[in-house]
């Protein structure tokens, strides 16, 4: 088949017509190409740039279906993404319900009357505060009822927010306060501007000057501080300023009408943009301070002047540590010079230097003594130590700190009260020994009743264990645990009601008992000088044996001496019967009824009366001495002329006295008068003392005897003295005084009678005798009434 050339001119004509359509396809696919490329690098640039913008934009479509990067699930705190407007919120992430449900009401408005809101969401676990800005989508973005939000986290923002507010509110806060603090100070403040013109006052700056107002002060200008050496408020404001610190004087200044010294302070404020500033100022009533700084230096120089009367060592270091001062008894002790004090020597120095003299204990280290003593300064408490140096001193070393830093050192030596408690530890010892072995039985109670000491023969009598009494137990329980011991238990009250005496009531008291094993105590509780009481138990045991046997032979003297009183007036009764009947017979004898008597016959008579005369005698003797002893004597009461008996008893006595070759002197005083008395026994007192004289004298003094009869008187009483040389007889006098009765002598009145027969005129007889030196009889008789 043929082709025409139409036909082939169509073909090729369509064929390039393809080529030259494949050619603008291929150009326009590659055009198409590098556009895309183009497109796809700017999303993916635009991309970027919203994932780096602070905003996350969403979109909400009208089915509430949302399109959102990742950031809007971990901003909310949900884990992967968000698809719907639903799954915004969560049980512990994500919104909350009312928050949900304000942004879809929000939502809602922008959608129905496209309207843009702004909203501040706070999700539940992120702790993020987003702020939400909501519009209409535009038409590129969504199709209708499509909502776009710009998410932003303002958490940073708000935080911020919130710390500026509380900062601003914290500022006005301190202003105020500092305001009112500034209005209420009780010192005047003030402020000047950068003109150095007064600008702000407080109350206490206007009561100072006493003006009306602060206004008045400050329209005024009224200063509170006069010019002081050319200088005044101003001129100090300024060379404060100048200085660019606080500049402070004390002057004085008139406050209410009253000169106080006042402590003046100008502070310059701190610049801005170097921009002029102001001064403040305030000033302070130092007018105690100064008068109470000068008390305190003279308090300081007479504590120091006191410290050197001291007579304990002080010395005082300062905060440097250096000597500030050392009293007298210090510098002696130590031995530290006035360079010392004056130089203020640091402590460590001196502590070498004590060393060197001594004056320091021996330690085995003594750098590290050294330093622990340097320590004292920064201890919170006071130390104290004892110091035994080289030559024997105890001190006894306090080493106080003081609040600003210093030490105060006081140093007493103790040595003394060291001897005398190492004396006093012995006498302790001394006393233990002695109260252990006593004979008696010792303890002290307390005043609070206690047992405080006792003794070992304490402990045994009462058969008490050591421990129970070192338990030191009350009496009224000791008493109670010991009272079975006693024959009567009760009796155990009675000694702690006495033991209670003694301590409470301070008095001394005593008794005695008797333990159930036949022993017998005598017991006394003493008071003590220091409060306590001090009881004492004597066994008096085997002196109630001696005290009963002596009381049965009392009474049996007693009984016999009875006997022997009642034999005695017995047989004076029965022989004066027939020496009666014998003077009887003899004196009609001598009166010659028997016919006359021849001379021998006469004598024998005589012989025989004067016989019965001394018989007689002697038998009144011994019936007195028997009545005085029975206490019958009876005293006839006459007036009794004592010269003249005493005159009669010499005529009596001097026949014999011549016959024994003795001399009998009599010294009667005329004053002698009368005394009330019994003269018949008083006359036989007198004759039996002078005769019994003469027969004591007579066998020692054949040659040279002499007895004295001496009397004298006066308003109160008689004296009678009756005296010989003879050979003395100081057993009779001894047996007369110890209140025997056998001191009789023969043919003479005992002197036991004359005792008695002078007590029973109501005198006093006094015999002194010494052997080869003769006899004295003083006998005192008082008037009578």
């Amino acid at each position: 088949m043929t082709s025409s050339p139409g036909a082939l001119f169509a073909l090729g004509l369509f064929a390039a017509l393809w080529f030259f359509a494949g050619l603008w396809a291929v150009g326009r696919g590659i055009a198409m190409q590098r556009r895309s490329a183009f497109v796809a690098a700017q999303t993916e640039r635009l991309a970027s740039l919203v994932d780096a913008s602070p905003y996350l934009p969403v979109v909400v479509r009208a089915d509430w279906r949302i399109e959102a990067g990742e950031r809007l699930g971990r901003w909310l705190g949900l884990e992967g993404g968000v698809r719907n407007f639903d799954e915004l919120a969560g049980a512990d992430c994500g919104l909350d319900r009312a928050g949900l449900d304000t942004l879809r009401q929000a939502i809602l408005g922008a959608q129905r009357g496209a309207r843009p809101f702004t909203l501040s969401l706070r999700p539940q676990a992120s702790g993020r505060t987003i702020v939400v800005h909501g519009a209409p989508a535009p038409q590129a973005v969504g199709g209708p009822g499509c909502v776009l939000l710009w998410l932003s986290d303002a958490t940073e923002g708000q935080q911020a927010l919130a710390d500026m507010r509380r900062e601003r509110d914290e500022a006005l806060g301190a202003f105020e306060a500092l305001s009112g603090l500034i209005e209420a100070a009780p010192f005047p403040m003030w402020f000047r501007d950068t003109e150095l013109r007064l600008a702000l006052v407080n109350d206490a700056y206007v009561r100072a000057v006493e003006a009306a107002s602060a206004d008045a002060v400050i329209d005024g200008g009224i200063e509170l501080c006069e010019p002081v050496a050319g200088i005044g408020a101003i001129e100090a404001a300024e060379a404060a300023r100048a200085a660019g610190s606080a500049q402070m004087r004390t002057i004085p200044v008139t406050i209410e009408g009253e000169r106080r010294m006042m402590r003046v302070v100008d502070v310059p404020l701190a610049p801005q943009d170097g921009a002029p500033i102001g001064v403040a100022g305030y000033a302070i009533d130092v007018q105690e301070l100064e008068s109470e700084r000068g008390a305190h230096r003279r308090f300081a120089d007479a504590q120091r002047e006191l410290l050197d009367r001291l007579s304990a060592a002080v010395a005082q270091f300062g905060p440097d540590q250096g000597l500030l001062f050392a009293n007298q008894p210090f510098r002696r002790l130590f031995e530290v010079e006035a360079e010392e004090v004056a130089e203020g020597k640091p402590f460590a120095r001196l502590l070498d230097a004590w060393r060197d003299r001594g004056r320091t204990p021996e330690v085995r280290d003594y750098p590290q003594w050294r330093e622990a003593r340097v320590g004292w300064f920064a201890l919170p408490y006071a130390s104290e130590e004892e110091w035994l140096l080289r030559d024997g001193t105890h001190l006894r070393v306090v080493a106080q700190p003081t609040p600003d830093g210093g030490l105060l050192l006081i140093a007493e030596d103790r040595t003394e009260q060291v001897q005398l408690a190492g004396a006093r530890d012995t006498l302790l010892r001394v006393r233990t020994a002695t109260f252990d072995n006593l004979f008696e039985a010792v303890a002290v109670f307390a005043p609070d009743g206690r047992l405080h000491l006792w003794n070992q023969r304490f402990r045994r009598l009462w058969v008490v264990d050591e421990g129970a009494l070192a338990a030191h137990p009350r009496v009224d329980a000791l008493m109670a645990g010991l009272a079975d011991r006693l024959a009567k238990p009760n009796q155990a009250s009675l000694m702690q009601e006495v033991i209670r005496a003694a301590t409470l009531e301070r008095t001394q008291r005593g008794g005695q008992i008797r333990f159930a094993d036949g022993r017998h105590f005598d017991f006394a509780a003493i008071p003590l000088p220091d409060g306590n009481a001090l009881l004492i138990m004597l066994d008096i045991t085997d002196s109630r044996k001696i005290e009963v046997a002596l009381r049965e032979r009392n009474e049996a003297l007693e009984a016999a001496d009875k006997v022997k009183t009642a034999f005695l007036s017995r047989m004076s009764y029965e022989l004066r019967t027939p020496l009666t009947s014998i003077g009887g017979f003899g004196e009609m004898l001598r009166a010659g009824y028997a016919g006359k008597l021849s001379e021998p016959q006469s004598q024998y008579v005589e012989a025989i009366m004067d016989s019965v005369g001394v018989l007689s005698r002697q038998i009144d003797n011994v019936l007195d001495l028997a009545q005085g002893e029975a206490g019958t004597l009876a005293i006839e009461r006459v007036a009794v002329d004592v010269r003249t008996l005493l005159a009669e008893a010499l005529d009596d006595a001097r026949s014999f006295a011549e016959a024994e070759g003795i001399e009998l002197v009599g010294d009667l005083a005329e004053t002698i008068g009368t005394i009330g008395g019994d003269a018949s026994r008083l006359a036989r007192l007198v004759a039996g003392l002078v005769d019994n004289a003469i027969r004591y004298t007579a066998p020692a003094r054949r040659h040279g005897g002499r007895v004295l009869l001496h009397a004298w008187g006066d308003a109160k009483g008689v004296e009678i003295i009756v005296s010989d040389n003879g050979p003395g007889m100081p057993d009779a006098v001894a047996a007369v005084t110890e209140g025997q009765q056998t001191a009789t002598t023969s043919g003479g009145i005992g002197l036991a009678l004359a005792r008695q027969l002078v007590a029973a005129h109501g005198g006093s007889m006094e015999v002194v005798s010494e052997r080869g030196q003769g006899t004295m009889v003083r006998i005192l008789l008082p008037r009578a009434e």
